[in-house]
């Protein structure tokens, strides 16, 4: 694909389709869900001990939301108790490298772009 069909692929429509699963995958929570969840299965106690900070709510939404779009499966166990346990559909795991790719230019790029907020913060001209 050339570099003028990529970029037609980001302004087709408006944006619209982009920008909605950005915002999807962009989520606070969605990317450390994902990430937590490649290559294993986890029960949603586990899954919320790997993530700090994620709130019991939070993370109940964030897994309803990632299996209406296809990323997780929830596989409810007929047992006494209930166990229920989350893992990656193979579109969830074709995440897992473009956010690894994204996560490394984020650290890649984080000190030029702090830089550059500091210079443009202490300018006068704005």
């Amino acid at each position: 694909m050339s570099q003028h069909e990529k970029t037609c692929l980001i302004r087709g429509d408006a944006g619209r389709t982009v920008r909605a699963i950005l915002d999807r995958i962009g989520g606070r929570w969605t990317l450390l869900i994902v990430a937590t969840l490649h290559g294993r299965r986890l029960r949603f106690g586990e899954l919320r001990q790997h993530i700090p900070g994620i709130s019991q709510r939070m993370l109940s939404l964030s897994l309803r939301h990632l299996e209406r779009d296809g990323l997780v499966t929830r596989t409810a166990h007929a047992e006494v108790p209930p166990r229920v346990e989350y893992e990656l559909t193979p579109m969830g795991q074709s995440l897992i490298v473009p956010a690894v790719t994204l996560a490394e230019w984020a650290a890649e790029h984080n000190p030029g772009i702090e830089r550059s907020q500091t210079a443009y913060d202490s300018r006068s001209d704005r």
